[in-house]
């Protein structure tokens, strides 16, 4: 396939799934919370991923906030949705092709899901073979989902899986910016696109040649994230003030989550709930100030970078 079909370089938000009181899927507030990213300026979403409950959610489920995300978008930017969820290699495959016809633009393959961690990367890569000849011509990405446990990809492996043409979207968990270089290196001339989950790496690894970020600070500040990814080259000075700063309100967002965004959300005026299958956080005192002091410093950023 030509390199013009890669994905396009930027932020990609690791969706969360809105939720009434008794625990179901609030549609309206992910109508709002899909044109609230839109409207940052992201390049693409990633839906139906950990941070939107995904293992929390029924297999329909899945499918149905995939395609209703998709309606939503309307082709105003890609969308890519995790397609594995464990079990046999043929069940999986399965689901990435019903996920698939939902209209994604990528299915994205839990790397965690088709190995068991005391199993070595040739099991995980023989498994992955047979995926791949399941699956037709199904654009496919890499999630290092952190559960049920963390799989993080050599760079040799990485890199075979670039080169066989299929891999177009890469969330990296590493948080090791050295690491990245390395898988950087592997899939060069490829399709495969690095986006880095780890905000604090985020300003590295793009002067790396990362294709861009899908962290959870996404959620909370995408606008942010979105100046870094277009002004780091332009403006080194300013993008290092704001690597700063964003590595700081990496700290609040990471506490409590996913209820600290859904309550930042709030915050910043979308109408959602706190509501999560797994578990509302408790917020105390002084869970409410740093929400509020990480904000106003998140409109002081925002009046820096004039967005």
């Amino acid at each position: 396939m030509e390199l013009t079909t890669t994905l396009p370089s930027g932020v990609w938000p690791v969706m969360l799934t809105p939720l009434h009181d008794d625990g179901a899927i609030d549609w309206a507030g992910l109508d709002a919370l899909t044109e609230w990213y839109l409207q940052a300026g992201v390049t693409g979403l990633f839906a139906v991923c950990l941070s939107s409950e995904m293992y929390l959610l029924t297999p329909e489920e899945r499918l149905q906030v995939a395609s209703h995300v998709i309606a939503r978008v309307n082709g105003r930017v890609p969308v890519v949705a995790t397609g594995t969820y464990g079990g046999p290699v043929p069940e999986q495959a399965e689901f990435v092709r019903r996920i698939s016809d939902a209209g994604m633009r990528a299915i994205v393959i839990v790397t965690c899901q088709l190995a068991s961690a005391a199993e070595p990367e040739a099991v995980f890569m023989a498994r992955m073979e047979a995926l791949l000849g399941l699956t037709g011509a199904i654009d496919l990405g890499l999630y290092e989902c952190p559960a049920p446990y963390k799989r993080i990809l050599s760079a040799e492996v990485y890199g075979a899986l670039a080169h066989t043409g299929r891999f177009v979207f890469h969330k990296d968990t590493t948080c090791d910016a050295a690491a990245m270089r390395l898988k950087l290196i592997a899939g060069q001339g490829t399709r495969l696109n690095l986006y880095n989950a780890n905000t604090p790496t985020a300003l590295a690894t793009l002067q790396l040649g990362a294709a861009g970020v899908s962290c959870i600070a996404a959620n909370v500040y995408p606008e942010l994230l979105v100046w870094l990814c277009r002004n780091w080259e332009s403006q080194p000075a300013k993008a290092e003030r704001m690597q700063r700063m964003l590595t700081l309100l990496d700290l609040v967002v990471s506490a409590k989550y996913p209820t600290s965004a859904k309550r930042m959300l709030q915050m910043r005026g979308l109408p959602i709930s706190l509501m999560t299958r797994g578990g509302v956080a408790a917020f105390n005192g002084e869970d409410a100030v740093q929400h509020a002091n990480a904000l106003a410093v998140v409109d002081e950023l925002m009046t820096l970078c004039v967005l």
